[in-house]
C-alpha cells in the first residue's frame, strides 16, 4: 500500500536583493508539514548557511537513525524483548567534488539499547540486522549505513 507524503519548503533568504551575487543570498528556510512545527533549515555553515539551523545532510543522517530507531523497537516488541532507553549518535560524511557536486559516501549509527532483562541480550543484538533490513530510509539510499550497537542492561 503506497503511503503519501507532504512537506513545503519556503526560502526565507532574500535579503533585499535576491540571488543578485553569491554572497548575497541567505540560505534559510523552513520547512512545513500540516500540523507540525516548523523545521528551520539553511545550507551547512561552510556552504554559506546558518550553524544553528538544521542542514539537509544532518536531515538524511538523522532521518536514518530515527528509521533504525522505529524499525529496532518495531523488532523488540514482535520478539518480546523489553526495551527501556535508546539512544543514538550518528555520524555521517559528505564528499564534494571540485564542480561543486557531492553526496553523502556512508553513515554510521551507533545506538545503544537499554534492556530490562540480560537473558535477551543476545537476542536484542541480533536484531539490529533484521531493524536495519526493514528501515525504509536505510533502503532508499545508495550509500552504506553501518550499525554499531551497544547493549546494555539497566
Amino acid at each position: 500500500m503506497p503511503h503519501g507524503y507532504e512537506v513545503a519548503v519556503e526560502w526565507t533568504g532574500n535579503r533585499g536583493t535576491g540571488t543578485s551575487a553569491y554572497r548575497e543570498y541567505g540560505r534559510t528556510n523552513l520547512v512545513r508539514a500540516a500540523g507540525k512545527p516548523d523545521l528551520p533549515g539553511s545550507a551547512d555553515k561552510p556552504f554559506f548557511g546558518d550553524a544553528d539551523r538544521w542542514n539537509p545532510e544532518e536531515l538524511v543522517v538523522a532521518a536514518l537513525s530515527q528509521c533504525h530507531l522505529l524499525s529496532y523497537l518495531h523488532v523488540a516488541v514482535r520478539n518480546g524483548v523489553v526495551v527501556t532507553a535508546y539512544t543514538d549518535t550518528a555520524t555521517g560524511a559528505l564528499a564534494v567534488d571540485a564542480d561543486g557536486a557531492g553526496r553523502l559516501t556512508e553513515v554510521d549509527l551507533h545506538p545503544v539499547v537499554t534492556l530490562e532483562d540480560e537473558s535477551q541480550r543476545a537476542l536484542a543484538d541480533s536484531l539490529h540486522e533484521e531493524a536495519h533490513r526493514l528501515c525504509f530510509i536505510a533502503n532508499s539510499v545508495n550509500f552504506p549505513v553501518r550499525v554499531e550497537p551497544t547493549v546494555r542492561v539497566a
